[in-house]
């Protein structure tokens, strides 16, 4: 069954969501919800919600989808098994390791794998899916070709709506490094939706260099359902639920075969309620020209129309009929100046006001247009029920619906007088006691002149209706008792050092992780000859073209492992029979997820998160762990072409920079994939500098630096390391993030 699944950031949300007929909802809990700033539920709220939603036969989920740190992981687990008994019908989580222990131990417990694990190809589903998991959420940046090999191995839910993150999902830390505040813990503040410019062919213009266009699959939806996927997510917690009820509709409408008008309509309302950059269609199709929203950060609207100056006041010619409430903003050359309200209609135009100076071909664009809201958050849904009912002198009265069976209190009597009639039945049980649903009856049987009080009969209604509630939105689950996990880890020192790099001329380390500049190329010789154990090093995103090339560097020269950023890199390395050295990308922050990970008989070596300050590394660091201390940072990586792939006038450096508002200046580095597409990594505007952590392995980061002699020299020497890198930060060592 194909399946609509709504976002539902509080109670209204989720109402909106079940009224407009979504098929399920997801929502955060009060505690490791990746969207910390939405309203979220309680757990008194979340069972209201819950039996609401089974009463229509919608699904619950619910995201605890934040990476968990091992002061946290009792608690986490707690309100996991809590959440669960509330009745919901899956779980999303981040942390696959973690969720592959809570599956062993629980295994009623249905897990879904959030976007934020970044599972982009075949191999990351096969893993994932041996860890227990029902369902994974595909990561945004996905090609159809993936999606299409994905959805062979395990159920697949897809984005088909809403914003999109610059960043490969799971992957960003630019939040994290900017202000402490990190989106894989749910408190991202959104530093992408600023102003920025990229050092390219002398360009010095800030725009929203990193703001996407909102997603919007539309009719393209039958291109995912045909590669397999079955589930088609809204995203929007953070939205009105006039946004969730327009995009339930009319991805309903899409769905049910709706007319080009009615389609037409329904895309019409859902811009209206929210919009940025006139939509894209996403990096499952290839990039388009939509999907970067340069110009414009927020909310556009829907163009109703232009301005047209006269004696001093706005009209705009539309046919479009504005009323009191509309919202509107006006661009100019593209660009959002501003906004205005309605003012009044005249004749076939209306007026608006501003407190901007606007001039004549000004576009108008709506953002409120209240009679759509209304429209929208006026459905109401209704569930049909078809009614049996019986009455019969000497028995008790009995209503069925399905096989549900009630019977009256009462026995019933012959009438003196006035017998009961079938239409005296039909009155009584259309009223529905409140409940969303329409009764129809298949049968009303009286036998005999039967007396009944009308009291008794709107009893007799009641009881059957709270027993039809009850039996639609209950929910029987195994109590779980919890029991802490009990994990030891070895300690030892480990003295090694690791170098991330492309090139390792002159270089002396423990460990070499070859990191490409463009995977159809063979690998260098200073990586090849080097006296060194040697990694590879797997990216976040990896699809089957990348992962044939790794391949072929393996029939060519003897590679020791894997320098996993994902999840697929684990597959990968057991398929190849290759070493693991679990990277930062995989978020390792609790020791549940370390066992699970030390259960893979090719784990070698892991990276601990680069977002856990010493206090919380000191208890995860064991035998042949490794923390980022000393290099470069990376932030994010970027799936697509930030220049709009105008590769006909590319100047196509290796290193570009990308400069805030504040004139800090970030590198970005471009590297190739096997296929030749331009990939993007965004780094730190200043250097990791530091020890590293008592007793860890020190892993530097040196991607970007020049003299990377120097700097493996100056690993022990902070004084050495603060002379040769011009900007510098100790990281998250000291404080961490929240």
């Amino acid at each position: 069954m194909l399946e609509i699944l709504a976002p539902a950031g509080n109670a209204e949300s989720a109402k909106a969501a079940f009224d407009n007929g979504a098929d399920a909802i997801y929502l955060g809990y009060s505690a490791f919800s990746a969207r910390q700033s939405a309203e979220n539920f309680t757990l008194d709220t979340l069972l209201e919600t819950v039996k609401n939603a089974h009463f229509y036969g919608v699904k619950v989920y619910v995201a605890m989808n934040t990476v968990v740190k091992q002061s946290e992981l009792d608690e986490f687990c707690r309100t996991l098994l809590a959440v669960w008994s509330a009745g919901v019908d899956a779980i999303i989580m981040q942390d696959a390791l973690l969720g592959k222990a809570v599956k062993a131990r629980y295994p009623e417990i249905v897990l879904h794998l959030s976007t934020q694990a970044g599972v982009c190809n075949a191999d990351g589903a096969a893993f994932v899916k041996a860890c227990g998991f029902s369902r994974v959420i595909l990561a945004r940046e996905t090609p159809l070709a993936e999606i299409k090999k994905i959805a062979a191995i395990i159920e697949t839910e897809a984005f088909v709506q809403g914003a999109l993150c610059t960043c490969f999902s799971g992957q960003c830390y630019f939040s994290s490094f900017a202000g402490g505040n990190s989106g894989n813990r749910g408190r991202c503040k959104q530093p992408c939706r600023k102003l920025y410019a990229y050092s390219r062919n002398g360009n010095a213009e800030k725009n929203y260099a990193l703001s996407l266009s909102d997603l919007s699959v539309g009719e393209k939806i039958q291109s995912y359902i045909d590669a397999g996927v079955t589930s088609f997510k809204i995203e929007g917690r953070m939205r009105r639920p006039e946004y969730v009820a327009a995009a339930v509709r009319y991805y309903k409408t899409l769905l049910n075969g709706g007319t080009q008008t009615e389609k037409d309509n329904a895309l019409s309302d859902l811009k209206r309620t929210y919009n940025r950059g006139n939509y894209t269609q996403g990096l499952a199709f290839g990039q388009d020209k939509r999907l970067l929203s340069t110009a414009i950060q927020g909310h556009i609207g829907e163009k109703v129309g232009v301005v047209k100056v006269e004696n001093g006041k706005y009209y705009v010619e539309s046919p479009f009929k504005p009323s009191v409430g509309d919202a509107f903003k006006i661009l100019r050359d593209g660009k959002e100046i501003g906004g205005a309200t309605f003012g009044k209609i005249d004749g076939k135009r209306f007026v608006v006001l501003s407190k901007l100076r606007l001039k004549n071909g000004d576009g108008v664009f709506i953002t409120t247009d209240t009679a759509v809201n209304n429209r929208v958050m006026s459905a109401k849904r209704v569930l049909p029920v078809n009614v049996r009912l019986r009455f019969c002198v000497g028995e008790k009265a009995c209503a069925e619906c399905g096989d549900l069976r009630v019977y009256s209190d009462e026995v019933l009597t012959a009438a003196n007088s006035r017998a009961l009639t079938s239409e005296e039945v039909v009155a009584c049980f259309l009223k529905t006691d409140g409940l969303p649903i329409e009764p129809t009856f298949s049968k009303i049987d009286i036998q005999g002149d039967i007396f009944i009080a009308k009291s008794q009969l709107n009893a007799f209604r009641r009881q059957f209706y709270a027993a039809l509630y009850a039996a639609k939105t209950n929910v029987e689950r195994m109590a779980y008792e919890y029991q802490p996990f009990t994990v030891s880890i070895k300690q030892k020192p480990n003295n090694k050092t690791a170098v991330i790099a492309s090139n390792f001329t002159g270089l002396e380390t423990d460990i070499a992780v070859y990191k490409a500049d463009d995977y159809a190329q063979i690998l260098p010789e200073s990586f090849v000859n080097g006296a060194f154990e040697k990694y590879v090093y797997y990216p976040p995103f990896a699809t089957s073209e990348d992962i044939a090339a790794m391949e072929k560097w393996l029939g060519k020269t003897e590679i020791d492992g894997v320098y996993a950023e994902n999840y697929a890199a684990i597959e990968f390395a057991r398929r190849n029979g290759l070493k693991i050295f679990a990277g930062s990308g995989l978020h390792l922050c609790n020791t549940v997820a370390l066992q699970t990970f030390f259960e893979q008989e090719n784990a070698a070596y892991y990276a601990l998160s680069k977002e856990l300050n010493e206090n919380e590394l000191s208890a995860l660091v064991g035998e042949n762990a490794f923390v980022l201390a000393l290099g470069d940072i990376k932030l994010m990586d970027l799936c697509y072409c930030p220049f709009k792939k105008t590769c006909r006038e590319c100047d196509k450096k290796r290193i570009y920079t990308l400069t805030d508002e504040n004139d800090r200046v970030f590198p970005v580095r471009r590297y190739k994939s096997a296929n030749g597409e331009c990939r993007f990594e965004v780094y730190n505007c200043a250097n990791l500098i530091g020890l590293g952590q008592k007793s860890a392995g020190k892993l530097l980061d040196l991607t970007l630096t020049e003299d990377k002699r120097a700097i493996v020299a100056a690993k022990d020497n902070v004084g050495m390391q603060k002379t040769l890198y011009k900007t510098y930060t100790a990281g998250h060592l000291k404080r961490g993030v929240l």
